[in-house]
This record gives C-alpha cells, structure tokens and sequence, in this order.
C-alpha cells in the first residue's frame, strides 16, 4: 500500500533535514579517521541518516547528543541498558567499588559473584553459574562445554538466530531446504555447514530431521527469535523441542540475552520451559558489560569429574577479565534494585500500551502491518500475519521502508533499535514517552499514505 516513489521522496527529505539537524555528529564523524568505519565498532555504521548521532549524556530513559538534542531512547543499546542508562543503584555500586574499594581486575572471587550467581539461579532455574564478559562468549564457552561432555562436534540453532557473532549460529536454511551460511558472514574460519546443523523456528519435524542425525551436541535457541523481528512460539513448539532434544540425546541452551524481556527470570521462568543450561549477557550488569551462564547440577557434575578436561588453565573456558569485581558489582545492583520483579511489571505494562497504540495507528490507516510484544519488548512489522518463522521473517524486511521510518523518527526526538522497529521499556519509560512515539509515528504513517 504503499507508494515507492512516494517513499523514496519522503526518505530523501527526511535525510537532508537529519544532516541539517546533526553537523557537530557530521563533523565528529569525519574526524574519525583513526577508526575503523569511522565509528568504534563497525555496525554502527547501520543508520539511517547516513552517519550516526554521536553521544553527550545519557540518563533513564533520555540520550543527548552533541548538537543538543534530546531523545527519547526506545534502543537502550539493544537491551543493554533494559535498566536505563545510568541507574543510581549500579552507578553506586561501581562507584564503591572502584573509588573505595578498589581492585577492578584482580583475578579473585569476591561475595558479590555468589549473590549473582544466586539471583540468577532463583530467577532461571539453573543453579550453577559461571561468568563472561559478553553473552557471544557465554555461548562460546557453553557450546565446548557440550561438545566435551557429549564427544559430538555439531551444534543446531535456528535459521535467523541472534547468538552475537558465535561462528556456529551464521548459518541459515537455504531457499531449497538446504542449510548454508548465512548471507555477509564475515572471515568463517570454517564452512559453518559442517559445524553446525539449522532448522526453522516453529518447524518441529524439522528439528527432528536434524537431530536424527546422531551428531548434534546441543540445541542452542532463543526461546522467541528476536533480531530478524520477534517471532513468538506456536502453541506446543518450545515443549515439543524439550521433548526432541532428550530424545535424540542433546542438550538444550536457551539464550536469554534479548528474551530476558520477557520476565525477571526471561522466557524460561514467564513461559515454564526446562532448559539444560541458559545463556545471557548485556542487560544483567545495567550496561557494564558482563555475560554469563547457568548448567544443571547433573551437568556441573559431570564436567567436574573429568580429569581429561583443563577447565583450570588452558581449556578455552574463560578469560582473566571474567567474572571480575566491577562486573559482578553491576550485576548485583541491577538484578537486586532495578531490573526487579516488581519493575517488569511496570515495564510490560508500559510496552503494552506502546503495542496497542501501534496497532491502533495500524489499523486506522488500514496497513497490513503487525505488532508482536515480548514482555517489555515490541517490534512492528511490514507484514501481516506476524511471520512465524525467522526466513519468513527475513524475506519481509524493507530496508527503505524501515530507513524511512528510524529517521523521521529520530528527527523528532525518538528512537529505535537501528537494526530492527524494536521499542524496549526500561523502568524509567513513562507513558509520556510512548505518547510521544505514537505521535509521530502516526505522523509518519499519515505521510505515506497520503
């Protein structure tokens, strides 16, 4: 229903007005020659406006940037910041432990690491923890633990998934049914489709064609896929993959960096599932980076008693960085005072007023959009039905569609994760933000179908 040319007009115009809106951003990014892509880690360059706004200050649910303008960030650095920039209670914590107590690497446990450990057991189920830095590195070293106790070298994830940049999640179920590694995978240090093996979300005979195989160690999944769009579980998918993965032997991860949205305890607590081990990172340390994952007591025993396993030296489990003081003091501040049971209830009602007035703008216009809402977690999308698995999901992208969109948005003071429509609430969203999205967002709407 919507007009190409039309659109490529509109998005034209809303480019030039963002270049208007954002020189001191322009001319930092020019100065950045010493960067690679100009900017501190290459996908940032996945903007909208044609270079990225460039950070001042930042605070609950507020980011400035350099040219003074203000925004309402619906981002949250991808889940990172779930608890809002800047929290006072892990501002605190951090602030103890490096201005008084000091010791921000020291390569010792310290009480702080047990209560994480803890929390995060009452909250997921798991109950023996082990930290990384990031969630990409809490898979890492989940997946060769799995390989090790199973003597199986293959591993299965969902076509679309979203594991960060682990070598054995890039591959995709190909337009004949044939896996093959995922489009733009940078450098594979190996041909992903003799590493791992992919089947569709929401397609169990195809999980279990996969795992017929014999040679599969684990099954590693996000309980909803998240980063090619929210796809949400059938009815009877996530138990039946329970059921399929102890029949056929292998283990089953559930990844709750982006699902942790879901619940205090993510997906796993809000929607009852059993996993054998659980994987997260960003949102737990409340933007410190940290990682981390929970084993099953049966599993911890195992990997334990086996003598031929270096999980002290030089195994390839670990990293001096891991675990350490500072990280651990976040993460205790964020679960114990900020991202708390009671703030997930604040936070999903928030994200269910952002999804309602989303469809209400959807459906007055008459778009054939949809709207899926993963607890404090919503994203739109350019398709109706909502698709259901994440090839689906992949082939409804529009790229100019979206540009247009993120940019409108953020020229009137909003934003979305630049990689997707995505809107997370954090305890600080208001429904004064979410009137503001909807504002414009209906305003946007309005433009293209005019």
């Amino acid at each position: 229903m919507v007009d190409r040319a039309r659109l490529a007009g509109l998005l034209a115009r809303e480019r030039a007005a963002y270049a208007d809106l954002h020189p001191r951003s322009a001319a930092a990014y020019a100065r950045a020659g010493n960067l690679f892509g100009r900017v501190p880690m290459t996908w940032m360059n996945k903007n909208a406006g044609g270079f990225p706004i460039h950070l001042d200050t930042a605070n609950g649910a507020r980011v400035t940037d350099v040219d003074g303008h203000g925004y309402v960030d619906f981002c949250l650095g991808d889940t990172a910041a779930m608890a809002g920039h800047s929290p006072p209670a892990v501002v605190e914590a951090v602030t103890e432990r490096l201005a008084r107590q000091g010791g921000a690497s020291t390569m010792l446990p310290t009480e702080d690491a047990a209560q994480v450990g803890a929390e995060l057991a009452r909250r997921f189920g798991v109950p023996q923890w082990s930290f990384a830095l990031t969630a990409t590195d809490a898979n890492r070293w989940a997946i060769r633990l799995l390989r090790a106790v199973t003597g199986r070298p293959r591993i299965l994830v969902n076509s679309y998934c979203y594991h960060g940049s682990v070598d054995e999640s890039l591959i995709v179920v190909g337009p004949d049914g044939a896996a093959v590694s995922r489009e733009g995978n940078v450098g594979a240090p190996y041909d992903v489709t003799a590493t791992s093996r992919v089947a569709e979300y929401n397609d169990l005979a195809g999980l279990e064609r996969e795992l017929a195989h014999g040679d599969v160690a684990a099954v590693l999944m996000e309980p909803a896929l998240t980063n090619i769009g929210i796809v949400l579980p059938e009815p009877g998918y996530l138990a039946g993959v329970r059921e399929l993965t102890r029949a056929y032997g292998a283990y089953l991860v559930n990844d709750e960096t982006h699902t942790f949205s879901a619940g205090p305890g993510g997906a796993t607590a809000a929607w009852g599932l059993d996993p054998d081990v659980v994987t997260i990172g960003k949102a737990i340390g409340g933007g410190i980076p940290i990682g981390a994952y929970g084993i099953s007591d049966p599993l911890a025993e195992e990997l334990l008693s086996r003598a031929d396993l270096d999980l002290v030296d030089m195994g390839g489990v670990g990293g001096t960085l891991a675990g350490n003081p500072l990280s651990t003091a976040a993460a205790r501040a964020t679960l114990g005072e900020v991202l708390t049971d009671a703030a997930f209830v604040g936070m999903i009602e928030i994200a269910t007023l952002f999804a309602t007035g989303v469809r209400d703008v959807i459906d007055d216009a008459g778009l054939p959009w949809s709207v899926n809402q993963l607890g404090a977690r919503v994203e739109y999308r350019f398709v109706s039905p909502a698709p259901r698995t994440g090839g689906a999901s992949a082939a409804a992208a529009d790229a100019d569609l979206e540009d247009f969109l993120h940019v409108y948005l953020a020229n009137r003071g909003v934003l979305l994760t630049p990689f997707h429509n995505m809107a997370l609430m954090c305890p600080r969203t208001t429904a004064a933000d979410v009137a503001r999205h909807h504002e414009v967002f209906a305003a946007a709407v309005a433009e293209l179908i005019a």
